[in-house]
């Protein structure tokens, strides 16, 4: 074999080993991906949040309003998870407060009110939409800078479970009838 046609040769093997291992890591990725997914949709959404590291102040808050019965059955259901971080940065006390037990009432409207009774993917939201929640007063779509529900920026989304939708956000959004003015 002559040095050019060498050098051809071994390019061209080393081409297609690059694009065998490319479409092996692709292939890989999507069908680990798409059993991310799967897995995703076997669980309800209680499961799904309980098994987020990220959201386990929403699943003690769940719990402790007793809801998680409610979350798990049928639906659908649109939930607008805030993260924990979201959590932290409501003013200091107001977590502890809505957990106690007097609190109870409370808590469950701050919760319901990031639930949707349907299942609202991303690409049914439109500018300046609004829905009603399970806590019966409605949120707001904003989707000139990213998508915000009521101010708070989903982070993630679309996220499926066998009852409906999570959409993460990263702030916990308070109904307006317990919104203060200053």
């Amino acid at each position: 074999m002559n040095p050019a046609s060498f050098i051809v040769h071994s390019s061209f093997t080393i081409t297609n080993l690059i694009m065998k291992k490319s479409m092996f890591f692709t292939l890989s990725l999507v069908f680990g991906l798409f059993l991310a997914n799967v897995n995703a949709q076997d669980k309800n959404i209680v499961e799904l949040a309980v098994g987020t590291e990220s959201l386990s102040t929403l699943v003690t808050a769940v719990k402790a309003a007793g809801l998680v019965e409610t979350l798990s059955s049928e639906g659908p259901f649109t939930v607008f998870a805030p993260t924990n971080d979201a959590f932290a940065a409501l003013p200091e006390g107001v977590l502890a407060d809505l957990l106690k037990p007097e609190n109870k009432q409370a808590l469950i409207s701050v919760l319901t009110y990031h639930v949707i009774p349907a299942k609202v993917m991303s690409t049914d939201l439109s500018d300046g939409q609004s829905a009603a929640t399970v806590q019966g007063e409605s949120i707001r779509v904003d989707l000139s800078n990213g998508v915000k529900i009521s101010g708070a920026t989903v982070t993630a989304a679309d996220i499926k479970a066998s009852n409906g939708v999570v959409h993460v956000v990263n702030e916990v959004i308070l109904p307006p009838s317990m919104q203060t003015t200053n």
